[in-house]
């Protein structure tokens, strides 16, 4: 190695090794842990929420599916910190249309859930939030078919909007 070429190797090595120092001093300060970790508390916020009460069949599935999901099958709690107020609307979108027959022959059902997280000791507001979720269905001719078809696919959209309104509020609980 020529004088040149060390003298241009220690700035570089300062600077390779400064930027190195600073990356772990960053990285020492992430606090990154699973969300479902034992002994996060997790587990125990979710078990004590209190769903409100449903308003029709689609809302009281998605609220079962809640309840089954925070409390791991045990049910409501006695005596629960956060209650959690949902309301969820529903939608039949007709998307394929047989025009000779003037009859839907595909379409989605769109569940959209707005829920408000709050813990019950103060009344205080901790999280608001909205999600959604779509099933697809096929429609039969038969109109039963075609009315069970459609139970079946607000039941699956209620069991995904369930474990996503159950995700929004793990994390929030989380932190």
């Amino acid at each position: 190695m020529s004088s040149s070429d060390r003298k241009l190797a220690t700035p570089l090595n300062r600077i390779f090794s400064a930027a190195g120092l600073g990356l772990l001093l960053i990285s020492a300060g992430c606090q990154v842990r699973p969300l479902y970790a034992t002994g996060s508390g997790v587990d125990e916020a979710l078990k004590s929420i209190e769903f409100s009460e449903a308003d029709d069949r689609i809302e009281l599935e998605v609220r079962n599916n809640l309840i089954f999901l925070t409390s791991g099958g045990a049910g409501e709690p006695a005596k629960p910190d956060y209650e959690v107020d949902i309301d969820v609307k529903t939608r039949n979108v007709g998307v394929l249309v047989d025009s000779s027959a003037d009859q839907d022959r595909a379409g989605r059902i769109v569940l959209k859930a707005d829920f408000t997280l709050t813990k019950k000791s103060s009344g205080e507001v901790l999280k608001t939030g909205h999600r959604s979720a779509v099933a697809l269905v096929d429609f039969n001719t038969q109109e039963y078919a075609k009315i069970r078809a459609t139970r079946d696919a607000e039941n699956r959209a209620a069991r995904e909007l369930a474990e996503l309104i159950r995700a929004d509020l793990a994390a929030w609980l989380g932190r």
